[in-house]
């Protein structure tokens, strides 16, 4: 499915000021790299420790840093107040007071701080677990979601009705890569790339297992992709049908099955495997987190029941009218400079 707008958007002539929340991020990087890379946008930077920020010349005159904690935004209520757009990447997690603290009440006073009046879009970030196949909230996200999960879930709600809900495209990222596994390059390693070398070293178990489940990925470089060319085309009313005021729009290539994605890991590291294998069933995934000892939250439990976070639609840079970075697993292993044989030297 391609962008409604695609066709018919022309870049923005008026002088942009985007401010980016999360900038020594991941994907706060890529977005920020490719914005200075592909436009003559003046960017603001939100981000707690500056020596962090590796992919852009932090004193190119273009960019400018608002150094700070994103729970204490007055002394950049200024700065934020002259934004054309805000691009919300940052987040919490781990401690359910500083997830309400940032990934709600920050938020609003975030948006209070813009001009209404001078204020065009804001990407905002939140994660496609709290949305189920058609992309609509899932009641388990509020009843047993973490409290990243629940507060991400609330924010939405709260977006949903707030007076620049027209002016917000929601961006609801899939499993993440980006960075390289050996931490080396100019942006900073995903969690679930540095998760690819532990993989690495279970496979000779996972091999042997089968698993009914599937899910979407997507590379940061994409996720910046696609927010460069919503940052840089005239904001309009949501062009998604069936959706409210704020425009939903989950990042991620098409869905791939658990077994397929070990398939392709042991492909790629050159392991061979069986062509039957043990298939783990629920009561056997029971049986083994009481036989390990394994933690497992009520948000965990209803993970391992759903087993299949699949969404229709998905939005790749295709929809746009790009062209991906890293579609496939293939294409993210070698980017990610997994190795073939052997493991990442420390």
């Amino acid at each position: 499915m391609s962008d409604p707008s695609a066709a018919t958007s022309q870049p923005c002539r008026r002088p942009q000021r985007i401010l980016i929340t999360g900038a020594s991020g991941c994907v706060g990087q890529h977005i920020a790299a490719q914005l200075y890379r592909e436009s003559d946008a003046d960017l603001l930077l939100l981000l707690r420790d500056p020596a962090k920020l590796t992919a852009v010349p932090a004193h190119d005159p273009r960019i400018t840093l608002l150094v700070g904690d994103l729970r204490e935004l007055t002394p950049h209520a200024g700065a934020i107040a002259t934004a054309t757009r805000v691009i919300h990447t940052a987040t919490a997690w781990g401690d359910p007071v500083r997830a309400q603290q940032v990934n709600v009440e920050a938020v609003k006073q975030l948006l209070s701080f813009t001009s209404p009046e001078w204020l065009e879009q804001v990407i905002y970030f939140s994660t496609a677990s709290i949305l189920d196949r058609q992309l609509q909230l899932l009641p388990e996200a509020e009843a047993y979601g973490t409290e990243y999960i629940q507060t991400k879930a609330l924010c939405l709600q709260q977006l949903e009705v707030h007076p620049l809900a027209a002016k917000v495209v929601a961006v609801f990222p899939t499993l993440v890569f980006g960075g390289r596994v050996d931490g080396q390059g100019p942006f900073p390693t995903s969690y679930l790339t540095a998760g690819l070398s532990e993989a690495c070293r279970w496979l000779w178990l996972a091999k042997w297992l089968r698993a009914d489940a599937s899910f979407h990925f997507i590379h940061a470089a994409d996720i910046a992709q696609v927010c460069v060319h919503l940052a840089t085309q005239p904001h309009q009313s949501n062009p998604e049908p069936g959706q409210g005021a704020v425009r939903r729009l989950v990042l991620g290539q098409a869905a791939i099955t658990v077994n397929d994605t070990v398939a392709q890991l042991c492909r790629w590291r050159r392991s061979w495997r069986p062509p039957l294998g043990l298939d783990l069933q629920g009561w056997l995934i029971e049986a083994l987190i009481k036989l390990l000892r394994i933690e497992v939250n009520a948000w965990d439990r209803f993970s391992i029941r759903q087993r299949h976070f699949v969404h229709e639609p998905v939005s790749p840079p295709e929809r746009f009218g790009l062209v991906s970075h890293a579609p496939t697993l293939q294409a993210v292993f070698d980017v990610s400079g997994l190795p073939h044989r052997g493991l990442p030297k420390p």
